[in-house]
Protein backbone atom coordinates (compact mmCIF):
# COMPACT_ATOMS: atom_id res chain seq x y z
CA UNK A 1 0.00 0.00 0.00
CA UNK A 2 1.12 3.45 -0.65
CA UNK A 3 1.98 6.19 1.86
CA UNK A 4 -0.41 8.54 0.14
CA UNK A 5 -3.71 5.79 1.68
CA UNK A 6 -1.58 4.65 4.51
CA UNK A 7 -3.72 4.44 7.98
CA UNK A 8 -2.65 6.39 10.54
CA UNK A 9 -1.69 4.49 13.82
CA UNK A 10 -3.99 4.15 16.60
CA UNK A 11 -4.37 7.01 18.42
CA UNK A 12 -3.25 9.53 15.49
CA UNK A 13 -4.94 12.42 14.39
CA UNK A 14 -7.07 11.58 11.81
CA UNK A 15 -5.79 12.56 8.16
CA UNK A 16 -8.85 13.86 6.28
CA UNK A 17 -8.94 12.86 2.91
CA UNK A 18 -10.00 16.22 0.84
CA UNK A 19 -6.98 17.56 2.89
CA UNK A 20 -5.13 14.37 1.47
CA UNK A 21 -6.26 15.31 -2.17
CA UNK A 22 -5.45 19.12 -2.00
CA UNK A 23 -1.86 18.23 -0.73
CA UNK A 24 -1.32 15.77 -3.74
CA UNK A 25 -2.93 18.49 -6.35
CA UNK A 26 -0.72 20.58 -5.29
CA UNK A 27 2.58 18.64 -5.07
CA UNK A 28 1.58 17.50 -9.11
CA UNK A 29 1.05 21.25 -9.78
CA UNK A 30 4.68 22.21 -8.02
CA UNK A 31 5.97 19.40 -9.58
CA UNK A 32 5.11 20.69 -12.98
CA UNK A 33 5.70 23.81 -12.49
CA UNK A 34 9.19 23.64 -10.76
CA UNK A 35 10.29 20.45 -10.88
CA UNK A 36 11.48 18.20 -8.25
CA UNK A 37 14.93 19.99 -7.18
CA UNK A 38 12.85 23.20 -6.16
CA UNK A 39 9.99 21.83 -4.86
CA UNK A 40 9.70 22.51 -0.94
CA UNK A 41 7.30 21.64 1.35
CA UNK A 42 5.87 25.28 2.00
CA UNK A 43 5.27 25.75 -1.22
CA UNK A 44 3.24 22.67 -1.12
CA UNK A 45 1.59 23.43 2.02
CA UNK A 46 0.81 27.23 0.86
CA UNK A 47 -0.62 26.01 -2.43
CA UNK A 48 -2.87 23.36 -0.73
CA UNK A 49 -3.80 25.88 1.67
CA UNK A 50 -2.59 23.70 4.55
CA UNK A 51 -0.11 23.84 7.49
CA UNK A 52 3.29 22.27 7.06
CA UNK A 53 2.47 19.69 9.90
CA UNK A 54 -0.50 17.72 8.01
CA UNK A 55 2.31 16.94 5.42
CA UNK A 56 4.55 15.73 7.94
CA UNK A 57 1.86 13.97 9.91
CA UNK A 58 1.38 11.76 5.78
CA UNK A 59 4.87 11.82 4.89
CA UNK A 60 7.90 12.02 6.82
CA UNK A 61 10.02 13.81 3.77
CA UNK A 62 9.50 15.67 0.78
CA UNK A 63 10.98 12.61 -1.00
CA UNK A 64 8.57 9.96 0.43
CA UNK A 65 5.70 12.53 -0.01
CA UNK A 66 6.32 12.96 -3.96
CA UNK A 67 7.07 9.46 -4.62
CA UNK A 68 3.84 8.21 -2.71
CA UNK A 69 1.91 10.63 -4.50
CA UNK A 70 3.50 10.33 -8.00
CA UNK A 71 3.30 6.20 -7.72
CA UNK A 72 -0.23 6.46 -7.52
CA UNK A 73 -1.50 8.29 -10.19
CA UNK A 74 1.25 6.52 -12.16
CA UNK A 75 -0.07 3.14 -11.40
CA UNK A 76 -3.67 3.98 -11.90
CA UNK A 77 -3.39 4.50 -14.65
CA UNK A 78 -1.67 1.17 -15.40
CA UNK A 79 -4.33 -1.21 -17.06
CA UNK A 80 -3.49 -4.89 -17.49
CA UNK A 81 -5.32 -5.47 -20.78
CA UNK A 82 -6.61 -8.81 -21.81
CA UNK A 83 -8.42 -8.60 -25.29
CA UNK A 84 -7.67 -11.90 -26.01
CA UNK A 85 -4.87 -12.16 -28.41
CA UNK A 86 -1.31 -11.02 -27.95
CA UNK A 87 -1.27 -8.25 -31.27
CA UNK A 88 -4.08 -6.35 -29.28
CA UNK A 89 -2.78 -6.57 -25.74
CA UNK A 90 0.46 -4.89 -27.21
CA UNK A 91 -1.94 -2.57 -29.22
CA UNK A 92 -3.96 -1.54 -26.09
CA UNK A 93 -0.39 -1.59 -23.50
CA UNK A 94 1.22 0.62 -25.96
CA UNK A 95 -1.55 3.27 -25.78
CA UNK A 96 -1.40 3.12 -22.02
CA UNK A 97 2.40 3.52 -22.13
CA UNK A 98 2.06 6.63 -24.81
CA UNK A 99 -1.49 8.03 -22.47
CA UNK A 100 1.10 7.95 -19.22
CA UNK A 101 3.78 9.83 -20.89
CA UNK A 102 1.67 12.64 -22.72
CA UNK A 103 -0.43 13.11 -19.49
CA UNK A 104 -1.02 17.11 -19.14
CA UNK A 105 1.22 16.89 -16.20
CA UNK A 106 3.43 13.59 -16.26
CA UNK A 107 4.57 14.41 -19.52
CA UNK A 108 6.24 17.61 -17.28
CA UNK A 109 7.56 15.83 -13.95
CA UNK A 110 8.84 12.40 -15.28
CA UNK A 111 11.71 13.85 -17.52
CA UNK A 112 12.51 15.88 -14.87
CA UNK A 113 12.50 13.26 -11.94
CA UNK A 114 14.03 10.87 -14.63
CA UNK A 115 17.34 13.24 -14.27
CA UNK A 116 17.39 13.80 -11.02
CA UNK A 117 17.48 10.30 -9.73
CA UNK A 118 20.59 9.75 -12.06
CA UNK A 119 22.19 12.07 -9.21
CA UNK A 120 20.01 10.58 -6.54
CA UNK A 121 20.63 7.26 -5.99
CA UNK A 122 18.50 7.07 -3.15
CA UNK A 123 14.72 8.97 -5.56
CA UNK A 124 16.17 6.13 -8.35
CA UNK A 125 15.64 3.41 -5.95
CA UNK A 126 12.38 4.77 -5.25
CA UNK A 127 11.18 5.64 -8.17
CA UNK A 128 12.03 1.81 -9.11
CA UNK A 129 10.27 0.05 -6.55
CA UNK A 130 7.11 2.34 -6.28
CA UNK A 131 6.46 3.19 -10.04
CA UNK A 132 8.52 0.65 -12.50
CA UNK A 133 7.89 -2.78 -10.81
CA UNK A 134 4.60 -2.61 -9.92
CA UNK A 135 3.76 -1.00 -13.54
CA UNK A 136 6.10 -3.84 -14.79
CA UNK A 137 4.04 -6.64 -12.61
CA UNK A 138 0.93 -5.50 -14.23
CA UNK A 139 2.37 -5.56 -17.70
CA UNK A 140 3.90 -8.93 -17.77
CA UNK A 141 0.61 -10.62 -17.58
CA UNK A 142 0.44 -10.13 -21.30
CA UNK A 143 3.15 -11.84 -21.71
CA UNK A 144 2.03 -14.71 -19.49
CA UNK A 145 -1.04 -15.02 -21.21
CA UNK A 146 0.60 -15.36 -24.59
CA UNK A 147 2.93 -18.12 -23.64
CA UNK A 148 0.02 -19.95 -22.24
CA UNK A 149 -1.79 -19.88 -25.58
CA UNK A 150 1.19 -20.69 -27.38
CA UNK A 151 1.70 -17.33 -28.83
CA UNK A 152 4.80 -17.03 -26.96
CA UNK A 153 7.92 -19.45 -26.22
CA UNK A 154 7.73 -19.72 -22.56
CA UNK A 155 11.52 -19.70 -22.51
CA UNK A 156 10.93 -15.86 -23.35
CA UNK A 157 13.05 -13.49 -21.56
CA UNK A 158 9.88 -11.40 -20.24
CA UNK A 159 12.37 -8.80 -18.56
CA UNK A 160 13.64 -8.00 -21.83
CA UNK A 161 9.96 -8.02 -23.63
CA UNK A 162 8.87 -5.33 -21.38
CA UNK A 163 11.57 -3.01 -21.91
CA UNK A 164 11.21 -3.69 -25.49
CA UNK A 165 7.51 -2.50 -25.32
CA UNK A 166 7.88 0.34 -23.25
CA UNK A 167 10.63 1.26 -24.78
CA UNK A 168 9.19 1.50 -28.48
CA UNK A 169 6.96 4.12 -27.14
CA UNK A 170 9.30 6.00 -24.37
CA UNK A 171 12.23 6.50 -26.74
CA UNK A 172 9.89 8.10 -29.46
CA UNK A 173 7.99 10.24 -27.20
CA UNK A 174 10.02 11.21 -24.44
CA UNK A 175 13.53 10.99 -25.81
CA UNK A 176 12.89 12.17 -29.45
CA UNK A 177 10.18 14.18 -29.15
CA UNK A 178 8.70 12.53 -31.95
CA UNK A 179 4.79 12.61 -32.96
CA UNK A 180 2.80 9.42 -32.71
CA UNK A 181 0.94 9.25 -35.86
CA UNK A 182 -1.32 7.75 -37.36
CA UNK A 183 -0.34 3.72 -37.78
CA UNK A 184 2.27 4.26 -35.66
CA UNK A 185 1.20 2.17 -32.64
CA UNK A 186 0.47 -0.72 -35.39
CA UNK A 187 3.52 -0.68 -37.06
CA UNK A 188 5.25 -0.74 -33.78
CA UNK A 189 3.10 -3.72 -32.17
CA UNK A 190 3.61 -5.81 -35.10
CA UNK A 191 7.05 -5.23 -35.39
CA UNK A 192 7.44 -5.90 -30.99
CA UNK A 193 5.62 -9.78 -32.05
CA UNK A 194 8.30 -10.20 -34.54
CA UNK A 195 11.14 -9.38 -32.11
CA UNK A 196 9.57 -11.59 -29.30
CA UNK A 197 9.01 -14.36 -31.82
CA UNK A 198 5.33 -14.51 -31.64
CA UNK A 199 3.37 -16.89 -33.83
CA UNK A 200 -0.26 -17.44 -34.45
CA UNK A 201 -2.29 -19.41 -31.65
CA UNK A 202 -2.11 -23.03 -32.36
CA UNK A 203 0.38 -23.10 -34.33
Amino acid sequence: MSDINRRPPSGAATLRADKTAAIAEAVLDELAEHGYGRLSMEAVAKRAGVGKSALYRRWPSRQRMVIAVVSELSVALVEEPDTGSLRGDVLAALHLVADWLTHPRFSRILPDLIAEAQRDEELFQALARCIGEPRRARAIGILDRAAERGELPQDLDRELALDLLGGLVYWRVSARGAALEPGYFERAADMALRALGARPRGE
